[in-house]
């Protein structure tokens, strides 16, 4: 953000009739956002303390948005100077919107006026757990832009309308291609196509790097994730007798690589940092053995003692003696001799609680198969990664180690045919049997295709963080040891 605001002070030098938006995930993401929702409930939020300072003139929410709950949330928007713009979040009993404001208008000299409405994909229901989303309706934002578009053209005049959309493109950008199978969650393509008067569509959530494109006479843009780059949209106009015309427009990305810091604005959240370094610098306990993550592909492929300590604290924190985890990036460390709470967070990167479900054997068979596809089918040579987990962005995090089974996944074999051995207690597993099986609440809802999971009885809710679990068991313990029981192998 430093770096960033580095950018945009050049950019307002070099044109002061600019627009500064925030396409959302704006408070979630960070050790320190983290610690801030947990622990800080006095001092605002510090990404509202950043982007008022930077003159924001609007943001909109993201699906992240909501990991922490109604009340950071409604906290970070209070604390906010700019509007957050959600036209299809609506509430359920009257469809109005939920938070108040649609769009904004900003005027220019010459009677200039230029509109920006905000979207956020329809897909939250199916990650967020419902008492954060509580009163909510997630329209589809096809619809939604059908609806207001004509209206900011019609009522509010506007000269340039501007969507800024919380999701990203379900089909190839060139040939108009699907390239994900769910069906909602990225519908910028489909915005393009099928909704009249936009001039430029804002996209984010899929954390690519898109620019230079146009669909449909809209100009996109997406500026991949982590504050790396700057998205800028230039667009040029006319004053003529029609009124206002559009005469070019382009996108581009700003890299931050090799940009100073704004180190002024930096000093605003300097206290707000020093206690999540303090935080995550105290020291919890001992790793006995080895379980740091030297090779992500080897831990995906063989057991491994980070994954079967957090499978086994799973089962022991709900009582269920099945679990399932993930390895959720390459950029994992693993843990290290000596555990701080900056090593948990490292290798826990998600707000993620626990949830219990009662699955049948048919489900577990499902879930494991929709795993295993997360390699391409093996023909010799290295193990490769599925097309379909790296592009359009990478899903590491959707790829499940499960244990309390013992199962043999072969990835020589089709996907969907690959589970070629499930076994529980020593026996196979039933079909129509009913197994407890804990899992993360991202995963229990179905999120990442896990679609086998939807609407299945919840056994019970454990409303603690998983990284507070982790950081609670190695103080207890003091010293946790690194070890794996090989209930599981891929053969190929």
């Amino acid at each position: 953000m430093g770096k960033i605001a580095t950018l945009i002070y050049k950019e307002r030098t070099e044109n002061p009739c600019t627009l500064l938006v925030d396409n959302g995930d704006m408070i979630q993401g960070t050790p320190l956002l983290y610690y801030y929702a947990r622990f800080d409930h006095k001092r605002p939020n510090p990404m509202a303390v950043i982007a008022n300072k930077l003159n924001y003139d609007c943001a909109v929410f993201g699906n992240h948005e909501f990991n922490f709950g109604s009340d950071v949330l409604n906290r970070a928007v209070a604390a906010s100077d700019f509007p957050w713009l959600a036209a299809n979040i609506v509430r359920e009993s009257t469809g109005e919107p939920f938070f108040g404001t649609p769009y904004i208008i900003k005027n220019y000299a010459q009677g200039l006026r230029v509109a920006v409405l905000g979207l956020t994909t329809k897909y939250v229901p199916n990650w967020e757990k419902p008492e954060h989303i509580k009163g909510m309706r997630f329209d589809d934002p096809v619809d939604t832009a059908n609806k207001w578009v004509p209206f900011l053209k019609n009522e509010e005049k506007a000269d340039v309308v501007i969507l800024s959309y919380h999701g990203g493109f379900g089909r190839d950008l060139d040939t108009g291609e699907a390239i994900e199978e769910l069906k909602g969650e990225n519908q910028a393509y489909q915005i393009c196509q099928d909704v009249p008067n936009i001039d430029v569509l804002l996209t984010g959530h899929q954390h690519r790097m898109i620019y230079g494109k146009t669909i449909n006479g809209v100009t996109v843009i997406q500026p991949g994730c982590n504050g790396t780059h700057l998205g800028k949209v230039t667009i040029q106009l006319e004053n003529v007798a029609e009124g206002w015309q559009i005469t070019s427009k382009k996108s581009e990305l700003l890299p931050v690589q090799g940009i100073e810091a704004d180190t002024q604005l930096l000093s605003y959240v300097d206290a707000y940092e020093k206690d999540a370094q303090t935080w995550l610098d105290h020291p919890l306990g001992k790793i006995e053995g080895d379980m740091l993550v030297r090779d992500p592909m080897k831990v995906r492929t063989q057991d491994h003692p980070l994954i079967e300590f957090i499978n086994r604290l799973q089962m022991k924190a709900s009582g269920a003696d099945i679990s399932s985890t993930a390895l959720f990036n390459n950029e994992s460390p693993g843990m290290p001799e000596n555990v701080s709470m900056r090593d948990i967070v490292a290798n826990y990167i998600y707000p993620n609680t626990l949830r219990v479900l009662r699955i049948s054997g048919q489900d577990m068979l499902d879930a494991l198969e929709r795993s295993a596809s997360y390699f391409e089918t093996y023909t010799g040579g290295p193990i490769k990664v599925s097309k379909a987990f790296t592009d359009p962005k990478p899903q590491h995090y959707n790829y499940d180690m499960w244990e309390g089974i013992n199962y043999i996944i072969d990835i020589s074999r089709p996907a969907g045919e690959r589970v070629v051995k499930l076994n529980y207690h020593g026996t196979p597993v039933k079909m129509d049997g009913q197994y407890d099986v804990v899992m993360n609440n991202y995963r229990a809802v179905g999120g990442g295709d896990y679609f086998m999971f939807c609407n299945k009885p919840v056994v019970k809710d454990i409303p603690v963080d998983v990284t507070e679990l982790i950081a609670n068991e190695v103080l207890e313990k003091k010293i946790i040891k690194a070890t794996v029981d090989h209930n599981w192998k891929l053969i190929y």
